[in-house]
Parts: C-alpha cells; structure tokens; sequence
C-alpha cells in the first residue's frame, strides 16, 4: 500500500515538474492557476492517501472480525463434540449400570429356583417316608383286622366298603334332601320378592283402547251428507282415507273398517271434524285428512320419544322410535300395545336390576319385544318375528333380538334376557284390569276355532292353547298323510282367517303319529 502512494505522489509532483517547467514562460496569472493546480493535486494526493490508509485499516479489521468469527465456530464445534461424547460416555454407564442389575437379578433368581428345588426335593423325601408309614400302618392294620375277624383280605374289603357306602349314602341323601328343599324355599322367596318388587315400582295407568271403529252422529240426517250426492262424499273418504265406512241402518251411528290402526284413527278424527264442520265435500275432506294426518304423524313421533325417555334408554334409532309411537294406536285383548310394552320395559328392567345384570339391554327388549305388531297388518307372519327382523335391520344388540323373537317360544331363548323379556311379558298381561276380553267372547272364539279345525276329514281331536295362539290339530295317521299334513294345517288356516276374528296370529300344529301295540299272552 505505501508503495502505491509512493507512486502515486511520484507520479503526481513529476506532473507538476513538468508543467512548471513548460510554462515558466507562461504569464503571472497563469502562474497562480499553476499554482492552483499544484495545491489541488497536494490535497488530492493527501485524500488518496487518507482513502488508501482507511481501507488498509477496515481490511486488516474485517481480516481479524473473520478471524475472531472463524476461532469461536471452531470453538463451538469443539463444545459440541465434548458435549455429545460426554452423553455417549453417560449412556454407556447407564447400560453398564442396567447390565449389572440384571445379573444381580439373575443370580438372585437362580439362587431363588435352586432353594425352591431343595425345599421341593425334602418335601418329596418327607412324602415318601410318610407314604412309606402308611403303607406299612396299612399292613399292620390288615394283618390285625384279619386276626381278628378271621376273614380273607377281599372280605374284609368287601365288608368295610359295604358299611361306609350305606353309611356316605344315608348321610349324602339326607344332605341333598336338606339342600333341594332349603334352595326351593331359597328361589322362591327370592323369586316372589322380586316380581312384587318390580310390580310395585311399576304404575300405569289403565290400558284404554285408543282406537275407536265406531263414530257416533249427531242427527241421522248427517248419513246423508256423509254419503253425498251419488255416494261422491264416501267414494272420496274412502279413497283418501284408505278405511272402509260402513252407513247401514243402525241409528245415529256410522263404522270405520280397517286392519290398519293408525289409518283408522286418522279417518275417525277426519270424520268427527266434518262433522263437526258441517261441509262435508271432496275438497274439504280432502283438507281435513291432510291437517289431521300430520297431527297424528307428530303424534306418533311424540309417544315414541316419551316412551324411549321414561324408561331411561339412551340411544334407539328415530324409525324404532316411530314404531314405538306407532303402538300408541295398536290394542290386544283390550289392553293399549304401547302401554303394554312400557310396562314390561319398566318390569324387565326391575327383573334385571334385582338379578345385577344390564337394566339397559332388559329394558330395550321389553320395550321393542311387540315392535312387530306395527307392522303386522303388511308384513305376513308372526309379530315377534317381524320385530326381530326390524331391530336386526336397524342394528339392535343380538340379545335384544333374540328376546323379541323368543317371548312366544318361536325360537329358542340364547340369554337369560329373553326370559326376563318373556316374564315381564307374561306379567304385565296376567295382572288385573291389564286386558279386558269378555269371557263369554273368549270361550266362543276358542269353541269357534277348534269346531273349524274339527270339520276337516281325518280330524279326531283339535285343541286350542296358548289363550287361542294355537290349535293342536290331532289326526288319523291311517287317513292323513305326511303330505296331506301339509295341506291340511294350509287349509286349517285359510278357513280360521275366512270365519274368525282375532287380534295377532294363530298357529296351527297339526300332529300326526303311529302307534303300535302289541300284547303278550
């Protein structure tokens, strides 16, 4: 760098030189711009030099600031490595630390197994010594016995296992006889104690038959309105209704006919609103049908709801729950369905609640165990079936759909749920005042069914049972075949459908059987 000045004030004060020498001959005020000039390359020079010795400096600062960076990286680096391998040598002694224990553990361990062995091998020792006594008291007590007694050793066994067999039998038959009468008395008492306790948590109202056939008339001049000009009106409600109404000569007084209950509810409030509206008209029926259809829907979509939340259930899917409200328009004996299955909701929990075991899973099965009958006027079959097959669709516990299916024993219980569903069944059907059927009706719908069973060929006796649930039909196995059993119970069964009124299904059983007999003189 001083070179570089060097030069560049060489170069400079030679420059001058040479223009003084050029124009010594030059005039005075030539001399001073001369002059001038000298001075501004003096400063230039000396700036030059100030610029190139501030650069030398701030070069030699950054050197050291590179430097100075360069030392503490390394230094860094080095902390890093001396950190990292002092935590390898950490973990090293930790695993050394480890390994040790587990040695120390195992030869704790083995000198645990080879103790237990010594102690087991004095105990085999000690075992056999005492087997060895035993033997040899054995032999002593024999020896004497038939000393004694004079007897050979296999009558002597013969007389000492004949005694104690009578002996154990008489004390282990008076045990047995103890215990069987203790455990009924035991069950019963329980059994009793827990049906009364879960009839007595258990209060519903009286079952009323919610839907009505039958819609009493102001005046009899109202059948007249309600047939309309040219039977217009009735042909109308009828076909929007889908419900039968039947105008005969009885006074003041018309019939709804339809095997479906909500249908039929929904036509009988239809009707008392004309009625009571006095325009009896296509349009009008038509308008009316359609306010009171919805109401009975929330209706429907209300009961189900409130059932589900009185008995404390906490999920159920909204269409099980629309068949729950369903029932609120479907009666049995007399006895409302819906107010039925609560009921035996209610019981099946108390029953299970007192027996510890899941009152959630009882009560949904009680609850559902008579969804079928929603939906029995569509679909064939038995309603405990059709139930089933509806909460297997929509997913129910397969103990739940086994009690449904179970309550009428047309399939076999899996769970003790099913019985607890069966009982509360049977329970909230059986108390006083649950179903009203008139026992003359009972006893005529019974005779009724087994004369139509009777009035076959190859019938020789036929007996209802199950409260008139099912006919046992009992056949000549000379005149009735295998395949004529068929045809039979199919037969049977048309005529009962074509004849009688019944609420549900009935069952026909026909059993045919070969007996023979043989006598020995």
């Amino acid at each position: 760098m001083q070179l570089i000045i060097r030069i560049i004030l060489g170069f400079v004060v030679g420059a001058a030189a040479g223009g003084l020498i050029t124009y010594l001959y030059v005039t005075t005020s030539a001399k001073s711009k001369i002059q001038e000039m000298l001075d501004n390359a003096e400063k230039e020079a000396s700036s030059i030099i100030k610029s190139a010795r501030e650069e030398e400096k701030k070069a030699q600062e950054r050197s050291e600031a590179l430097l100075k960076q360069a030392q503490e990286q390394v230094s860094s680096m080095l902390s890093e490595a001396g950190k990292e391998l002092k935590s390898r040598r950490e973990q090293l002694e930790k695993l050394e630390q480890r390994l040790s224990q587990r040695e120390q553990q195992l030869d704790r361990r083995l000198d645990s197994v080879e103790a237990k062995e010594r102690k087991a091998e004095q105990k085999l020792q000690l075992a056999e010594e005492k087997l060895r006594s035993a033997e040899a008291f054995e032999q002593e007590a024999v020896k004497k016995l038939q000393e004694i007694a004079a007897m050979s050793t296999e009558e002597a066994k013969q007389f000492l296992f004949s005694r104690l067999e009578e002996e154990l039998r008489e004390e282990f038959g008076e045990r047995i006889r103890r215990f069987e009468e203790n455990f009924k008395e035991e069950a019963d008492r329980k059994a009793s104690e827990m049906i009364v306790a879960a009839m007595q948590r258990v209060i519903m109202e009286k079952p009323e038959d919610p839907v009505i056939s039958v819609v009493e008339l102001p005046s009899e001049e109202i059948k007249g309105r309600i047939i309309g000009r040219e039977g217009r009106n009735i042909r109308t409600f009828e076909r929007i209704t889908g419900v039968d109404l039947i105008v005969d000569d009885t006074p003041e007084v018309v019939v709804l006919s339809s095997f479906d209950p909500v249908r039929r509810e929904i036509a009988r409030r239809t009707l008392e609103k004309l009625i009571l509206d006095g325009r009896i008209q296509p349009a009008r029926i038509e308008e009316i049908f359609t306010k009171e259809k919805e109401a009975i829907e929330q209706e429907i979509i209300e009961a189900g709801d409130k059932a589900v939340r009185d008995l404390g259930i906490r999920e159920m899917h909204p269409d099980l729950k629309h068949l729950v409200g369903q029932l609120k328009f479907r009666s049995s004996y007399g006895q409302n369905v819906l107010h039925h299955s609560i009921e035996v909701g209610f019981i099946a929990g108390m029953l299970a609640s007192e027996l510890h075991l899941d009152t959630q899973l009882a009560k949904r099965s009680g609850l559902l165990h008579d969804i079928g009958k929603a939906l029995d006027h569509n679909v064939e079959g038995s309603h405990a079936l059709i139930g089933a097959e509806v909460a297997r669709k929509y997913r129910e516990n397969p103990l739940v759909v086994n009690a449904i299916a179970s309550h009428h024993n047309e399939v076999a219980q899996e769970s003790i749920y099913a019985v607890i569903t069966q009982v509360a069944d049977a329970i909230s059907a059986s108390r006083p005042g649950a179903r009203r059927e008139n026992y003359a009706a009972y006893i005529k719908r019974v005779q009724q069914l087994e004369e139509i069973a009777k009035s076959f060929d190859g019938v020789e006796s036929a007996f209802a049972i199950q409260a008139g649930r099912e006919i046992r039909v009992i056949v000549h196995p000379e005149v009735i075949g295998d395949n004529e059993a068929f045809a039979l119970a199919r037969d049977i069964a048309k005529k009962i459908e074509e004849e009688l009124i019944y609420p549900g299904q009935i069952k026909v059983t026909v059993v045919r059987e070969t007996r023979v007999a043989e006598y020995a003189k």
